[in-house]
């Protein structure tokens, strides 16, 4: 089974029809192809960026005479993009507002649709507020009396 990471819009009226299912994991085309892959994912700096390194290593590989070091350098940026692709996509919709809704294993992607419809659906519009990162003020110890080891602020001295 596959995970997919449901990414929804950032406008919430539109929620089940717009949302963005990327597939966790390795990706073959981002390894055989990455400037063209990242390009058809709309990632155009990060294609860019891929085809600017990549050339620049095949560059540096003939005039320094390198031969299979060079090929094995710029296949190291494959590599990189058959790897992290996936999270490049998902770091890209973060960036646009995009928010992460959560994950669904499926075996195919029509799969993972119905599944996260269905959860959509079961639980509708829940908005119970998330749980508290930070803990209350009003509940922390009091200050110990006396003096303490550590660089710790004394009430009274300069």
């Amino acid at each position: 089974m596959a995970t997919y990471v449901v990414m929804e819009p950032p406008s919430r009226s539109e929620k089940v029809d717009a949302t963005a299912f990327v597939r966790d994991g390795f990706t073959w085309l981002g390894l055989l192809i990455p400037p063209l892959w990242l390009a058809w994912h709309r990632l155009w700096i990060e294609a860019g960026l891929a085809f600017v390194v990549m050339g620049l290593l095949s560059m540096a590989g003939e005039n320094l005479g390198l031969g299979l070091a060079s090929s094995l350098l710029s296949l190291l940026v494959s590599f990189y993009v058959g790897l992290e692709g996936q999270g490049l996509r998902i770091a890209a919709l973060r960036r646009r507002g995009w928010h992460e809704w959560g994950v669904v294993q499926a075996g195919r992607l029509d799969d993972a649709d119905i599944r996260y419809a269905l959860e959509v659906e079961a639980h509708g519009d829940d908005t119970t507020p998330a749980p508290r990162i930070v803990p209350d003020a009003a509940l922390a110890r009091p200050a110990q009396p006396g003096i303490a080891l550590g660089l710790t602020h004394i009430p009274g001295r300069p």
